[in-house]
């Protein structure tokens, strides 16, 4: 049996980089996955509802990573919220490691989705809420992230649409922006939700606080987006894995 130590309890962000830095190998994309590493983990340590014991439970929260390229910071929360058990960090990518570069739910405890090709987390997100609503009395909310540039993919364009009108206020988006996008919007990322009937928020995407209180701030009736702005890829000053 693994023991509780063994599945990374107890570990607090200033552990992450460590953990992060188990994972070798080629092609980790770590620019890519620590853009995401202060949203996901103010997510796991103060805003979802789900621990290891309730990665089955009807009423757990769903969060889902539609985002391409970021896993490792993932699976660095997944290790130190006790998910999946530590060592196996150390074979991220390996042949027989459930650990892929792109996370795999039949594999790895916890994960709500396996992803891949971008664009297809968020219009997921909309019919996991839509169904949630149709089984009622349910109190789960349906959390997905994902980066600036997989916005330019269609199929979002069609469920941001349909995600306001519909008044899927159980349905969060946390979008990363690391300026990474190709096609500008008008007035930016949060405007776009905005125009669909969104609550949105910007915020920056290294400040804890910011983000929690953008997580957790209410939106009646409405589907919620927080955008949380962090360094461009590849700029100089961009946190670095140990």
């Amino acid at each position: 049996m693994t023991t509780t130590a063994e599945r990374g309890y107890g570990h607090e962000y200033a552990d992450l980089s460590r953990l992060m830095g188990r994972m070798t190998g080629d092609e980790k994309h770590g620019p890519a996955a620590t853009s995401t590493l202060d949203a996901l983990w103010v997510l796991y340590d103060r805003v979802l509802r789900v621990t290891p014991e309730r990665v089955d439970d009807p009423g757990r929260d769903r969060f889902l990573l539609s985002k391409g390229h970021g896993p490792m910071a993932y699976y660095a929360v997944l290790a130190a919220k006790g998910f999946i058990p530590v060592d196996w960090l150390e074979g991220f990518g390996g042949y027989d490691s459930p650990l892929g570069h792109h996370p795999d739910r039949v594999l790895v405890p916890g994960v709500e989705i396996g992803s891949g090709s971008l664009g297809h987390g968020l219009p997921i997100a909309v019919g996991t809420a839509l169904g949630l609503r149709a089984r009622g009395g349910a109190d789960a909310r349906v959390w997905v992230l994902v980066g600036d540039a997989e916005l330019d993919e269609g199929s979002n364009h069609e469920a941001i649409a349909f995600a306001g009108p519909s008044g899927l206020e159980r349905l969060h988006t946390v979008v990363i922006d690391n300026a990474s996008a190709r096609h500008a919007r008008p007035g930016g990322i949060a405007a776009r939700f905005e125009a669909a009937g969104w609550s949105a928020e910007t915020v920056d995407g290294r400040d804890h606080d910011a983000l929690y209180a953008a997580f957790t701030a209410p939106h009646p009736g409405r589907p919620r987006v927080v955008v949380a702005r962090v360094e461009p890829k590849g700029a100089v000053g961009e946190p670095k894995v140990a």
